[in-house]
């Protein structure tokens, strides 16, 4: 069996242990030392509803276009913008992955470039299509767009379409163009390891509403295969920049259609991983869109016009 776990449900088992630290501390006493848990719980709880897919509201970090966050953001949702920080930096530091790759000339996916030396050469073009990390002032010089986005979700038809219409124009102008998100690699639980945190969680009778609203998360983003495999797998990253990234080549003339394009990205990038609603949501966009892939030919012509 293999569980497809989103965001939603990873930020939910947070809010769940953040909980259960809060009452533990409580119960011996520390009533002081218990409140910032139960403030990380509550807002872990809320992140983890507000990213969730029936809901998705990226906009209730309040990124801004210019990718920074205001000061009541900052404070406000601190436990849960500052711990995916952390995390990006720690998952980066323990894979030997670079922080950007190549897919065709002067066009590059990766993570979140946290300094300057994380950004592709050139002065490129930025995409972000995070919610959940800001812009760095270094870079506030550089042509950037952002399309926030929860991790394991997928920007809307609309958004793509219109980044890859400013994309398409910044190319015009001969400017590399930059697609990141987060950060992310495969994360495996075997059927052991998964079986003890669950029993765990439900044999810990203290926080029984905030594991109702787990449980009912979890039935609607669970995706059972058969035959079945013991493990349990958790996507975090890969994706978002990803599916933006497929359009783009697809509009450039440089894949025929997202699914060459993601095969394309993966020959470069081995680690990409893209869900169902990633793969939904570009064949909406394939659908409807109104930017014309143009020709290598008419690229080629472009670059050279443009120098």
């Amino acid at each position: 069996m293999v569980l497809g776990f989103g965001l939603s449900v990873l930020i939910g088992l947070k809010a769940t242990m953040l909980f259960l630290c809060f009452a533990y501390l409580r119960s011996l006493g520390f009533m002081l030392l218990s409140v910032p848990f139960l403030y990380a719980s509550l807002v872990s709880l809320l992140i983890s509803i507000a990213s969730h897919p029936s809901i998705n509201l990226p906009m209730l970090l309040g990124k801004n276009p210019d990718g920074s966050f205001p000061i009541w953001s900052l404070i406000m949702f601190s436990p849960y913008l500052y711990f995916v920080r952390i995390f990006s930096a720690l998952r980066r530091m323990r894979s030997g992955e670079p922080p950007y790759t190549e897919i065709s000339e002067g066009i590059y996916v990766g993570g979140w470039p946290s300094s300057p030396d994380k950004l592709p050469p050139g002065d490129p073009a930025i995409i972000d299509c995070t919610c959940e990390l800001p812009r760095k002032s270094e870079f506030s010089g550089m042509a950037y767009r952002c399309i926030p986005t929860w991790d394991t979700r997928s920007p809307q038809a609309a958004e793509i379409e219109s980044a890859i219409k400013w994309a398409l124009r910044k190319r015009e102008l001969n400017k590399p163009i930059f697609i990141h998100c987060a950060y992310g690699k495969l994360l495996e639980l075997n059927a052991k390891s998964r079986g003890v945190l669950f029993t765990f969680l439900t044999s810990v009778g203290i926080c029984s509403s905030l594991l109702l609203i787990l449980g009912m998360t979890i039935a609607s983003e669970v995706k059972f295969c058969f035959p079945c495999k013991v493990e349990m797998q958790t996507f975090i990253g890969h994706g978002r920049s990803v599916a933006v990234m497929c359009a783009l080549l697809v509009a450039l003339g440089i894949a025929e259609d997202w699914k060459n394009a993601e095969k394309l990205i993966k020959q470069k990038r081995p680690y990409i991983r893209m869900n169902s609603l990633h793969r939904e949501v570009l064949e909406e966009w394939s659908k409807h869109r109104l930017s014309v892939p143009k020709k290598k030919g008419e690229m080629a012509r472009s670059d050279s016009s443009s120098q």
